[in-house]
């Protein structure tokens, strides 16, 4: 399957820039592996933040239910 890394970029909500940007396979093994949520799935003023736990993610969302 060919990575459709630019057109992911357009799409991300994530604003942190780093180097797996685009790459939502590499993107979800990094957090995966540090216990963390990918910023594109918090709401943006959560994701602005920069806290990826998975405390916080839970944390957000049942306060938006």
């Amino acid at each position: 399957m060919e990575c459709k890394k630019e057109q992911n970029k357009q799409e991300c909500t994530c604003t942190y820039d780093c180097a797996v940007k685009g790459m939502c396979c590499d993107c979800i093994r990094f957090h995966r592996e540090r216990g963390e949520i990918p910023g594109c799935l918090f709401p943006s003023e959560a994701e602005a933040t920069y806290d990826r736990s998975i405390r916080k993610f839970v944390e957000v969302w049942q306060k938006r239910v």
